[in-house]
């Protein structure tokens, strides 16, 4: 191509073009401020392509979900941020062996009963959370479901085979009267999957723990390292922790629970990316969510309004029960209304409340030496708070340990 610019003299004439040999050479600030800005702007639109792909990806793992209140309109969740407000989240553990991969077949096999279900309040400043457990075999009144159900009293853990996740939700908000927005199902591979996720939890035992029926084998009292299939070997021993019942196992489960807490909110857990997206992951493929919770932009949400509710402010507590009753309570729980309502009214008015005088604790104990870990100087029981006596359970920030039980009784 031929050369048209003017030369000599007439360099000049035209206005807006450069010479070449006149442009004025970048400076090494320049140079170095350029380079950083081109990298700036290829890593921002990099992680805008990634965080699409990411985002997609999740949003693609979900799959069908339940209408937990089919007679009722879902809002859709709004932008991105930390949830308006309180909520209630149900998560219903699922004992069936179909699709599990042979995991948990063997002596005591199941399937199709909700095994697990807690509750999870957050109030509405996101400073307090408090999960509470239903015993399985607490016979309470159910209402109809789609696969029927109605009844007077029967065990907890029968509703999720009259209608599935939403007749769960269905029958704890008629003994609780707390409206829950929120669901979700999960079943053993999920429960290996999400402790695969945070990289295992310590649990700490007082002796050895040893269930055929689990397929838990750890050998002496000490802290263990849980991940994958012993972390739900660990979660679903019954007849090893304890005096072998339910109510035992519920409180070994919250031993786990105040550990896995611990490790998300002093370890920074939940500021590593590669943590946070392992876990959604496993949550997004490894649980059936309810319609409103079936939306990345729903789960961000909740994320964000849990990441800074510190150990010492959320409570593991049972709705309370007896054992020893007769007629439809025989070989069952009974649940104590009176206090379970003194319970659920601090939940409803979203007040803070401590644990006060407990019931007889069967699962676990404090760890030797006693003691609370806070991973940081403003993890403190919040001033004031009502203090409920009666119950079992502990604050997350309590180091306990899960009673064992020999052998022998197995």
């Amino acid at each position: 191509m031929s050369d048209t610019r003017p030369r000599g003299g007439n360099s000049s004439a035209i206005s807006g073009i450069a010479r070449h040999g006149r442009l004025k050479k970048a400076g090494p600030v320049g140079t170095v401020f350029g380079i950083i800005g081109t990298v700036l702007g290829v890593l921002v639109v990099s992680s805008l392509v990634l965080t699409g792909l990411v985002l997609y990806q999740l949003q693609a793992n979900i799959g069908p979900s339940v209408d937990i209140h089919p007679n009722q309109s879902v809002a859709p969740p709004p932008g991105v941020g930390v949830y308006p407000g309180g909520f209630n989240i149900l998560v219903v553990g699922d004992d069936t062996r179909s699709g599990q991969g042979g995991i948990g077949a063997g002596p005591g096999s199941g399937g199709a009963l909700n095994d697990v279900t807690i509750l999870l309040h957050v109030n509405a400043d996101h400073t307090f959370a408090t999960a509470v457990s239903f015993p399985r075999d607490m016979v309470v009144p159910h209402p109809q479901c789609s696969k029927g159900g109605r009844a007077a009293g029967l065990p907890m853990n029968t509703a999720l085979s009259y209608g599935g996740l939403s007749c769960v939700v269905t029958v704890v908000e008629a003994l609780t009267g707390v409206p829950i927005q929120f669901a979700g199902l999960i079943t053993f591979d999920g429960v290996i999957n999400m402790s695969d996720a945070v990289g295992g939890v310590d649990v700490c035992i007082n002796g050895p723990l040893i269930d055929k029926y689990s397929d838990i084998d750890l050998p002496a009292a000490g802290t263990y390292n849980l991940s994958g299939y012993e972390a739900l070997a660990f979660l679903r021993s019954r007849h090893a922790v304890g005096d072998g019942s339910d109510l035992g196992r519920i409180s070994s489960q919250q031993v786990y629970l105040s550990s896995l807490v611990r490790k998300l909110e002093g370890a920074g857990t939940l500021s590593n990316p590669v943590t946070i997206y392992k876990l959604a992951t496993a949550a997004t493929s490894s649980m059936q969510l309810s319609s409103s919770l079936d939306s990345v932009t729903a789960m961000t949400q909740i994320a964000l309004a849990l990441k800074s509710i510190p150990p010492s402010h959320v409570i593991f507590a049972q709705y309370p029960g007896t054992t020893g009753g007769t007629g439809i309570f025989a070989g069952k729980v009974q649940p104590n209304i009176a206090l379970g309502n003194q319970l659920f009214s601090l939940i409803k008015a979203d007040t803070p409340f401590s644990l006060g005088a407990q019931a007889v604790n069967r699962g676990s104990e404090n760890a030797p030496g006693g003691g609370t870990s806070t991973p940081n100087p403003t993890d403190t029981p919040i001033a004031g708070a009502a203090v409920i006596n009666g119950l079992v359970g502990q604050s997350a920030a309590t180091v306990t340990c899960a009673k064992t039980r020999p052998l022998s009784h197995q």
